[in-house]
């Protein structure tokens, strides 16, 4: 019988060859994430949510291979505390991050934290903490930027791998001045956040942001590949906020309406070169979970929320109920794709829980989430109902447009949702399943369900932790 002698070299090499192998094992047996949060983009904006003008292609093909979901929240109508909402899975105003976080002075007259709390949860620590490679790459808005740089890198909320704009710090791309008279221009925030350093800083024009980031969303997947682990990337553009900066064919007119077309076309165009890649490769094709959402309602000068009421930092649904598209091949197969979701009600502060369950990812056993996980929802399973009722604190600095009264606080339960004031006026009951652009107030008209909705508000908004100073809401003018 002969002998094979196996050298120490060859050993090491074998050795290494069978832990590579695992290793690619290992991230293959786990599902991919890539979390695609649009700035600002309505619930009518898309194609596949009914809009006739605007075409979006590759969005509304991700939908005719997925699910889209036509009753998702996020849990602020602006940006940064909806950005916590969706990282920590719980209300942002735990951590004090009401409304957009500004620079030292306005956010300490809106009683308002610097930053998100480094020892707030986060979903991308917990899924680092079960292998997964992760990374954040886009508007980060969670602290750092105009005066203030004390604040944590974003690496340091559990991400192996950052790059941000004006709105963060670490490694950030910041657009170059173009002469374009065009209104809200943010080109002094973006020379504000080159001094502040921490962080090596590249100069493009706006118009290649989003085609940026794609390209850095490729490097992350390699860079996850070649460390041989799954991935989990949050995907964050700052399109379509203002300023509304297309590639120039892309602008026509140069009027509010045209660049708007524009920013959509080419977000859409980049999107797609995202999901071909994904198609084209058949591990990523099989193993990765897509979920595309917005963080809050329309610009009320720019875009639309479609046959719902309200804008931008309104309580109101076209403030907070966003598109969610679902698109996960090696769950949703063809009989299910192109399906609409009509009859579960999802939120923000459900992802993290969903996400930590989908990659056996131990929540923290110390936090209270305030989510729950919808995992066999996002893989077509079933439409269930939610176990929990949803709540909301308007941007304490919006008490609304024209000498409009926005109602401070609002809760949805079951098909209905009460919004009122903190002082528990101005209450406002509607049934969203029959009433969804919110028309018909009921309040008068039911009086039980208006009593105990507004008994529910008014105990969470006293009794929730709320790292924020309360006074501001009664101290805001209408006027």
């Amino acid at each position: 019988m002969r002998k094979y002698w196996i050298s120490n070299a060859n050993k090491f090499v074998l050795l290494l060859i069978l832990a590579l192998s695992g290793l690619y094992s290992y991230a293959q047996e786990k599902v991919n994430i890539i979390l695609i949060f649009i700035d600002d983009m309505g619930y009518g904006d898309l194609g596949c949510y009914g809009n006739k003008e605007v075409h979006t292609p590759n969005i509304d093909r991700l939908a005719q291979e997925g699910i889209r979901f036509s009753q998702f929240y996020v849990n602020s109508p602006i940006c940064s505390p909806s950005r916590v909402a969706i990282t920590t899975g719980q209300y942002p105003s735990r951590w004090g991050v009401t409304s957009y976080i500004s620079g030292r002075t306005d956010n300490k007259e809106r009683g308002m934290n610097h930053c998100l709390n480094p020892l707030a949860p986060s979903v991308a620590r917990n899924l680092k903490a079960a292998g997964y490679y992760t990374a954040h790459i886009g508007k980060w808005h969670m602290g750092g930027g105009r005066d203030v740089s004390d604040v944590p890198m974003i690496t340091e909320y559990g991400f192996d791998e950052s790059v941000t704009q004006f709105e963060g710090l670490g490694e950030r791309y910041l657009a170059t001045y173009e002469t374009l008279n065009l209104p809200d221009s943010t080109r002094g925030l973006e020379k504000q956040s080159a001094a502040l350093g921490k962080g090596e800083v590249h100069w493009a024009k706006r118009e290649n942001f989003t085609e940026i980031f794609v390209d850095r969303t490729f490097e992350a997947i390699k860079n996850a590949q070649a460390a041989g682990k799954p991935f989990y990337i949050n995907l964050w553009p700052d399109d379509i906020h203002t300023p509304l900066e297309p590639p120039l064919a892309l602008r026509g007119d140069l009027s509010t309406k045209s660049r708007f077309f524009g920013v959509m076309h080419e977000m859409d165009r980049q999107m797609g070169r995202l999901f071909e890649f994904l198609r084209n490769d058949p591990d990523l094709h099989k193993n990765t979970l897509v979920v595309f959402t917005s963080d809050n309602g329309p610009d009320m000068a720019v875009n639309k929320a479609g046959e719902l009421r309200g804008y931008k930092t309104y309580l109101y649904d076209g403030g907070i109920r966003e598109p969610f598209i679902v698109w996960w091949p090696a769950e949703i197969d063809q009989q299910e794709a192109g399906t609409v979701n009509e009859k579960t009600v999802l939120a923000a502060i459900d992802l993290p829980l969903t996400f930590m369950e989908l990659a056996g990812a131990n929540p923290d056993p110390e936090v209270e989430y305030d989510g729950q996980s919808m995992l066999k929802v996002l893989k077509g399973e079933q439409e269930i109902l939610r176990d929990k009722p949803l709540f909301w604190i308007r941007p304490p600095d919006r008490p609304g447009y024209n000498g409009e009264n926005n109602p401070d606080l609002a809760i949805r339960s079951g098909d209905y949702k009460l919004l009122m004031d903190v002082d528990g006026t101005n209450v406002q009951l509607y049934n969203l399943m029959q009433d969804v652009g919110e028309s018909k107030n009921l309040a008068e008209k039911m009086p039980e369900i208006t009593g105990k909705l507004k008994k529910q508000l008014t105990d969470w908004y006293k009794h929730y932790p709320h790292d924020v100073d309360k006074t501001k809401y009664e101290a805001q003018s209408v006027n």
